[in-house]
């Protein structure tokens, strides 16, 4: 879809790009002046390994003040993005023939990293009747004796879930019990709405030790093209992951470093003002999208996604993707990407376009979900259930 997606926008289709996981706002200006500031002072040579001193050192605070993670400078590692530092992570841990458990739906890019490390990953899938909820007991019988880690995404990518801390504790007496690792992905941190709030696993009693925390300036911050995150872990874990980023790509860019820092200890007022703007496309996706006939779109709590049911039309989500990109002229993902639990969905992207563009979107799957509900109706098969 994605091929077919990329030959209508080179002959001119204009495409509304809801697939696009990536933020529409531009980096705030203060850190982009601070990354200028270092260029121009000469911060362009060789750095340290594991990421500059300064930046460590405030992440580390960061850790302990906003994530509760007791962490020190010489326990965060800063990579090329929080895929970088996932990739380190499962390279370091992950043995071949270890099982890795992915929660369904789940990121499809930690199931590709699994396979590199020669393991192999298994699948718990979540009950989307139940909201996705993360329940012990749907994951506890996919553990083996071979099973060397769980993969935690939250905020999640795709369904926009926050967990709640007694859903996170459920997942830790389960990784305890078994002696598991967890990775925790936690990229959308900062982007959780209304009474929700965002927890870390690895501040939870015991998980400290177990578990590698895996972040990213990439949506919080708009710095996706900058490829900057980092990683916390135990020392253990650490010199592995270091032995693996050292080998791959020395260090990430030493003046960039200075752009994150300033993310960090600058203003919190642009921050808010990006997730704010999130949280108003994400109202006017939902509240369109419950308008169509023959969707369902529960209120994501986080993260730049909503995870519409399109079930009532019998149709396949990637047959349904297809259909909207072809008649429609909007990119959106099939939910069956994420796996068999994501099937019945869609994924719709509302951080990657303006709200004007958002708006254009959506009258154009208002239209295409009014004529296929219509057809059905008509007598093919389709709609009314």
């Amino acid at each position: 879809m994605y091929q077919k997606a990329a030959e209508l926008g080179a002959r001119g289709a204009d495409l509304i790009h809801f697939e696009l996981g990536k933020p529409y706002a531009d980096t705030p200006g203060h850190i982009k002046q601070a990354a200028i500031d270092a260029l121009l002072a000469g911060e362009v040579h060789y750095s340290d390994l594991r990421g500059t001193p300064e930046l460590r050192k405030t992440l580390a605070r960061k850790l302990n003040e906003r994530n509760g993670i007791a962490a020190s400078a010489d326990d965060v590692l800063v990579t090329n993005g929080l895929t970088h530092a996932s990739f380190a992570a499962f390279m370091a841990l992950i043995d071949p023939g270890d099982e890795v458990i992915l929660l369904e739906p789940y990121y499809p890019q930690h199931l590709g990293k699994i396979e590199l490390a020669g393991a192999r990953a298994v699948i718990a899938p979540l009950d989307a009747a139940d909201d996705f909820t993360l329940k012990p007991a749907l994951i506890e019988p996919a553990i083996t004796p071979r099973t060397r880690m769980i993969v935690l995404v939250n905020p999640v990518n795709p369904t926009g879930r926050v967990y709640s801390r007694e859903e996170l504790q459920g997942l830790a007496d389960l990784a305890i019990r078994h002696d598991l690792l967890v990775l925790s992905d936690e990229v959308y941190e900062d982007i959780v709405f209304d009474d929700h709030k965002h927890i870390s696993i690895a501040s939870l009693p015991g998980m400290a030790e177990r578990t590698v925390t895996a972040f990213a300036f990439t949506k919080s911050y708009a710095m996706d093209g900058w490829r900057l995150g980092y990683a916390v872990a135990p020392s253990w874990a650490m010199a592995g992951m270091l032995k693996i980023t050292a080998n791959d790509a020395t260090h990430v860019n030493t003046f960039i470093q200075a752009g994150a820092r300033a993310a960090i200890e600058g203003p919190p007022e642009p921050l808010e003002d990006l997730v704010d703007e999130d949280r108003r496309k994400r109202d006017v996706v939902v509240r369109r999208l419950n308008q169509m006939p023959g969707v369902r779109c529960a209120l994501p709590q986080g993260a730049i996604y909503a995870f519409p049911d399109i079930s009532d039309f019998g149709l396949p989500s990637q047959v349904m993707a297809e259909r909207i990109l072809e008649e429609a002229r909007v990119v959106v993902e099939a939910g069956s990407f994420y796996g068999p639990a994501g099937e019945g969905h869609l994924r719709i992207c509302f951080g990657s376009e303006s709200i004007e563009r958002i708006e254009i979107g959506l009258d154009r799957l208002q239209a295409f979900f009014n004529g296929l509900w219509q057809a059905g109706a008509a007598g093919n098969g389709v709609g009314n259930g």
